[in-house]
This record gives structure tokens, C-alpha cells and sequence, in this order.
């Protein structure tokens, strides 16, 4: 036996009772002849005490033990002084005087001091001694956080008689917005495997064969690049899908969910529901007019205003020119952003400029408005654009003028930016909500004037095969929706479409022949003919939705061994160069650019 108790668990009820500990040495304090050292486990911290009348022997060996040594302690629980009761520990009413000490693992000077904030320790020497980092109790805690996460979610899908199916890692290559992982295959040389992008194809095959209800907490894999809210190649979602449902049927098994999990994993307060508990239904084009993004946070109320028909005709040529080419004048007002200094507003326009915008226009809101367009705009004109946005003395007011999209990105990152340098992005509050009607359709990043799907393209079309062959692609909506917190997206998901003759024509308006659609999704069209029940769901990332939660500023602190920001495994030195002969059994040779 190591132990009879763990290094979190003796309280004064437990005075007087000989025990066994074993953990590893937090810190250790010499006070000239009685040595005390912090045990530490992942359950808690125990202070021992090594005192010569108790064991010279134990004193001899704890004089020997250093920072994550692993050592095993007998004694016996005695009080603390009450003037040495440490309180912020749950054992600090004790200590173990120290009989017998064994040392199970000594242990090289660490790197880093795993008791100072990690902040301290360079973030590329914590991801190469990675097991060091994790005995962290702030990092313990978030793995104990990530496992009661999951645990939540699965009873709460039991409970809704759920299936729990564990789809294949080892599928096809097929189009979900993302690059493939591929996996050579050796029984099939010149072929390929194709790591799953997100259980999509499979979990639509298990609504055909007639489970109803199924979820999964599934590893997902995209060979994109790293950023803060994206852990690279890797993550987990949950995936879940229903038959015989609409998307409200979706929404109000989802919601829930969410709001359990935002109360038992956070102490943030959820700000922005209905009056009847359900989240609020944003649609996509109202939500990109009114915030400037598909993913707004509405944890402040800062919000764009159309006044392209005020200014349409004025002589300031922005706004006129603007209007004459069919686009639109959007204004954003900014309360108490009177005191941006001329820094913080070319700043601003830097972050309009990067969505697009060819500049930022303003109007400083003080006894007397100022701004340098104020010289092509009359008083009375001046006075309507300030009405219209009903802005205030000490605040300001920026505006976007050129086509729609560009205009309501640029104004969304202007958003974004003044509400992070006034404080408004409130880490008390969660925000949640809906994101819907997305657009079936949009023009390629990639080949300029080609037609590629917006979002998910096994979505159903609103208006069904009729709105796919009389409406213009770009007018053709889909019943696809996101789940959005505090302006990140934490799920996609859609209504699915299970019909054939749909499937074609969507794939045919975004470049798919027949023969396209049979040699990639041949498997899906064969399972509809069979019989199809309508059936829809999403997935959110488990991983974002905790780093939201828990106030992470990297979804890399989720992960026990994530990645680096270059994508890089520091601690296993991956990806790496592997044996010649692993390559020729494949029939794989590397060859140069």
C-alpha cells in the first residue's frame, strides 16, 4: 500500500491517526532543524513536517529531497498552531509529522517553476516538457473541467434515449470546406484513406438505417492552419443528429444543453435569452447589417444602422459614389468613443481596411460635431445621420460606404475592436444564440466567378428542388444554422438533404456533374433511394465551447498534449521523417518541389 489517503483529504477530524501519503514535493522550506515540505497530488497539497524528535532517520532523508522528488511519508495528523492554520488549502488545519519517509522517484531539476504562473515559462518549453506543465493544478483542473464536460453531455443524451455510435477514422476524401489528412493505403498502393473531417456522411447513413437518434463525442481532423480558437489538425466535437425533425426540433434539444453546461462548467451569467428560456434567432443577413458578422457577440449593444437613402445624394463623393454603383452607407455609433485618441482611430480604419474597406469615415460627437468630412455634408444633413444613430455628446460615429458585404465586414471589425478597447466584452456574461438561414450559396475564394457552396453541402434547400431551379443561386437560402457565444462560432449545423433529385441539382449549380456526385457520394444517393427520413443536427466543438467557458485566451489549454502554434508535437518531435522502408511498402517516394 502507498497510501491510505490522498494529499487533499486530511482534515482535524483526522488528528491523531497514523497515515501513509505519496506524491511528489511541491516545495520545501528548511527552518534550521525541522524541515516542512508541501506534498503535492492531483487531489490537493498536505503540509509534512520532518522534526528530529520524532525520526532523525526521516530528517536525514527529508534534508535529501528536492522540487518533484516522489516520495511515500508515514505518520501520524496533529493540529496546526492556530496561528499557522493556512486557509487557503482544504488541509490547512494539519500536517504529518514525518516517521518514515521512502523515495519511490527522485527527479531532475525542472526546466520551469511548475508553482509560478505559467506565464512565467515559455510556452514552447511547457509544450516540449508537457507532462511537467500538467502537473499544474490550474491545468489538472481544466482536464477535470474537459471530463465532467463530457460526462454532462453524455447523460444528457442518454437521458433523451440517444445512441452513442462510434463512426470510422478511416473514410473517403470527400469536399467539407477543409484540406484532407490522407492515409496511404499498402493494400491498395496509388490509394488513399482520408481522416474525417466531422462524421457527416455517416451519421445521415445511420438516420437512413433507422436509429433516430445519435450522438458521439468524435475526433474530427482538418489540415488547416493553427490559430487561437482552432487547435490544429485535431479536435472533438459533439455530433449529434435526429429524424423527423424541423430545425426548431434541433434548437430545442440543443439549448438546454448549453445552458447546463454554461451553469455547472462556469460561473458566467447567460444575458441575452428570450422571454420564454429559448435563444435568440438571428438571421444571417440581418445579423452581418446590424453587427457585421456572421458570429456576432451580443454581449454589447453596439449596432451598424443602414442611412444610405440620408446620404445618397450629398456632395461628399464616399457616399455618393458608394450609392450611384449599388452599394450602401451603414453607420456604426460607438458610445464613449468621443475619448479614441487619433491613435486608436487610424488603428480602427487599419482594422476596416483589412476586411476590405478603402477607408473609415467619422464624425466625433462633442459640443460641436467634428470631423474631417463634416466640410462636404450641410448642418441639417449632419444633424439627421446623428438622430438617425441617435448618438450623444462623447460619442462617436463611424461609417462604411462601398458594396454590401464589404461594408458590413469592415463596420463588424471596427465592432469588434472598440468594443475590446472600451472593456464591453464582459467575461462575467454568455451570450448565446442562433444564426440562421445562411446562404446556399457563394462565389469561390478560389476561382474568381465560379459558384461553390457557402456552407454545408449536404444541406436542404428552403423551397426545396423549385427554389434550386427558379431562383438565382446567390437568392437560394438553406435551412443551415450556426451556434454562436460571445462572437465565436461553437457549431454548424443544417436540416439535411435527402432526396436524390435535390442532391443533384445542388451539386450540378456549384460545378458537379452526375458522374461527380455518383463517384463521390454514389454510397449517399444508393441510401436515399431506399427510403430517407427528413433528418438534421449539428456538432459543436466541446473544445472551443470550454476555452469560451472557462476564459482560455488559447484553445490549446484544453488539450492534456496539444500542438504548437506552427502545428508542431514539441514533446514527440512530430511530424518527423520515418524509415525508407515504411515508404517503399506504401509505395510512396518523397521527391522535391
Amino acid at each position: 500500500m502507498y497510501r491510505t489517503h490522498n494529499c487533499g483529504e486530511l482534515r482535524a477530524n483526522d488528528v491523531g491517526k497514523e497515515v501513509m501519503l505519496s506524491g511528489w514535493v511541491n516545495a520545501r522550506r528548511d527552518h534550521g532543524g525541522v524541515i516542512f515540505i508541501d506534498l503535492r497530488d492531483r487531489y490537493g497539497l498536505t503540509q509534512i513536517a520532518f522534526h528530529p524528535e520524532v525520526s532523525k532517520e526521516a530528517l536525514e532523508e527529508g534534508n535529501k529531497l528536492r522540487s518533484e522528488f516522489v516520495i511515500q511519508v508515514k505518520g501520524k495528523v496533529v493540529a496546526r498552531p492556530k496561528d499557522m492554520v493556512n486557509s487557503k488549502i482544504d488541509t490547512g488545519e494539519v500536517e504529518l509529522e514525518v516517521s518514515v519517509v521512502t523515495v519511490l522517484s527522485s527527479a531532475k531539476t525542472p526546466p520551469f517553476e511548475l508553482d509560478k504562473p505559467e506565464v512565467e515559462a515559455n510556452e514552447n518549453l511547457r509544450l516540449q516538457y508537457r507532462f511537467l506543465d500538467l502537473r499544474r493544478p490550474k491545468l489538472q483542473s481544466m482536464l477535470k473541467k474537459r471530463d465532467e464536460m463530457i460526462r454532462l453531455i453524455r447523460a444528457y443524451f442518454h437521458k433523451l434515449d440517444f445512441i452513442e455510435v462510434q463512426t470510422p477514422i478511416l473514410a473517403n476524401s470527400s469536399p467539407e470546406g477543409a484540406r484532407d489528412w490522407l492515409v496511404p493505403s499498402r493494400l491498395y498502393p496509388g490509394k488513399f484513406y482520408a481522416l474525417p473531417q466531422a462524421p457527416q456522411q455517416f451519421k445521415q447513413l445511420l438516420m437512413v438505417a433507422g436509429l433516430d437518434k445519435y450522438f458521439q463525442i468524435a475526433p474530427c481532423f482538418r489540415d488547416e492552419d493553427p490559430r487561437a480558437d482552432r487547435h490544429f489538425g485535431e479536435f472533438y466535437q459533439l455530433d449529434m443528429e435526429m429524424s423527423f425533425v424541423e430545425q426548431d426540433d434541433i434548437f430545442k434539444t440543443m439549448e438546454p444543453l448549453m445552458i447546463e453546461l454554461t451553469k455547472k462548467l462556469s460561473s458566467k451569467a447567460i444575458c441575452n435569452l428570450k422571454k420564454d428560456g429559448r435563444f435568440v434567432q438571428l438571421p444571417w443577413r440581418e445579423a452581418m447589417e446590424r453587427y457585421g458578422s456572421d458570429k456576432p457577440d451580443l454581449r454589447y449593444n453596439l449596432e451598424i444602422k443602414p442611412v444610405t437613402d440620408l446620404v445618397k445624394g450629398c456632395g461628399f463623393s464616399v457616399f455618393s459614389d458608394a450609392a450611384k454603383k449599388g452599394g450602401v452607407i451603414h453607420a456604426l455609433k460607438v458610445e464613449g468613443g468621443a475619448k479614441f485618441s487619433r491613435k486608436e482611430i487610424d488603428e480602427l480604419t487599419e482594422a476596416a481596411k483589412a476586411k476590405g474597406a478603402k477607408g473609415l469615415a467619422y464624425i466625433i460627437v462633442e459640443d460641436e460635431p467634428k470631423s474631417p468630412i463634416l466640410k462636404f455634408l450641410t448642418p441639417e444633413l449632419t444633424k439627421e445621420l446623428l438622430q438617425a444613430v441617435n448618438a450623444k455628446k462623447g460619442d462617436i460615429v463611424f461609417f462604411g460606404a462601398d458594396e454590401w458585404r464589404t461594408v458590413c465586414l469592415s463596420l463588424g471589425a471596427v465592432r469588434a475592436d472598440a468594443a475590446g478597447r472600451l472593456g464591453l466584452k464582459d467575461n462575467s456574461k454568455a451570450a448565446w444564440l442562433w444564426v440562421t438561414d445562411f446562404p446556399m450559396y457563394d462565389y469561390s475564394e478560389i476561382e474568381a466567378g465560379k459558384i461553390d457552396f457557402a456552407h454545408n453541402p449536404f444541406s436542404m434547400p428552403q423551397g426545396g428542388l423549385e427554389a434550386l431551379e427558379t431562383k438565382d443561386p446567390l437568392e437560394v437560402l438553406a435551412f443551415q444554422y450556426d451556434l454562436v457565444l460571445n462572437g465565436f462560432e461553437v457549431t454548424s449545423g443544417a436540416i439535411r438533404n435527402h432526396k436524390p433529385e435535390i442532391m443533384y441539382k445542388a451539386f450540378a449549380i456549384a460545378g458537379y456533374s452526375k458522374e461527380d456526385v455518383d463517384a463521390k457520394f454514389g454510397h449517399m444517393i444508393r441510401a436515399f433511394e431506399y427510403g430517407a427520413p427528413p433528418h438534421g443536427g449539428n456538432a459543436p466543438g466541446i473544445d472551443r465551447i470550454l476555452m469560451i467557458l472557462l476564459d482560455c485566451d488559447s484553445i490549446r489549454d484544453i488539450y492534456a498534449f496539444p500542438k504548437d502554434g506552427q502545428g508542431r508535437d514539441v514533446m514527440l518531435d512530430a511530424p518527423s521523417a520515418v524509415d525508407p522502408k515504411q515508404l517503399k511498402e506504401l509505395r510512396i517516394k518523397i521527391v522535391g518541389d
